[in-house]
């Protein structure tokens, strides 16, 4: 069973891709300090021995610009990206590993969620990875998340909460629907069948 939701205007995404950004970089910033030093080695795909050049929110610009996925896809890669955080603890997210963890969960997203979309060769491109290195990181992201793709509305309505919390609080007086007109507005398939308890919200600093 699934529910279709009328998607969003154009000119609204941007906005939540800044704010997803800035989670994901206060994220990933506050893992740096906790962790105190820099890998000598990879310590898994997702890790480069080096800090990428390009930031979190140009990156995430760039994925929203070249992958024409459904704007729904966003905020459900960012529920996956919390899944994989509470399912692989040893595995933080920090600037070294967050731009493979994204450009592998928009794609999960995309594939779960659309009827339409680019292959993986084409997501490399976009990544600036190998099609090798993204055919790896999609399968190791699966299994990660031990599979678990399915997102209730209910989760769906609660991520999108916190999102806008977090505009509501960087930018208070460009916001001014709802967290459920938000979530109306973001175009919708999910399934019925997931438990909302199992959510802790470890991406929240």
């Amino acid at each position: 069973m699934a529910e279709q939701v009328e998607s969003t205007s154009p000119e609204a995404m941007p906005r939540m891709i800044d704010f997803m950004s800035s989670v994901l970089e206060r994220v990933a910033k506050s893992n740096d300090l906790s962790r105190g030093f820099e890998p000598t080695q990879r310590l898994s795909l997702f890790h480069s021995l080096t800090t990428p050049t390009i930031t979190i929110h140009s990156y995430l610009q760039r994925i929203f610009k070249y992958a024409d996925c459904s704007p729904s896809c966003f905020v459900v890669a960012y529920v996956y990206l919390d899944r994989f955080t509470q399912t692989q603890p040893l595995l933080p997210i920090d600037s070294f590993n967050v731009h493979r963890l994204l450009i592998a969960s928009v794609l999960v997203s995309a594939k779960f969620m659309d009827d339409i979309y680019y292959n993986n060769a084409y997501y490399a491109r976009v990544g600036g990875i190998s099609t090798a290195e993204m055919n790896l990181l999609e399968v190791d992201f699966l299994f990660g998340l031990g599979f678990q793709l399915n997102v209730t509305p209910a989760t769906f309505y609660t991520y999108c909460s916190y999102l806008q919390r977090e505009m509501l609080l960087q930018s208070p007086l460009h916001v001014a629907e709802s967290p459920l007109n938000l979530a109306r507005r973001l175009k919708l398939h999910c399934s019925f069948n997931e438990d909302e308890s199992a959510h802790q919200k470890q991406l929240a600093v």
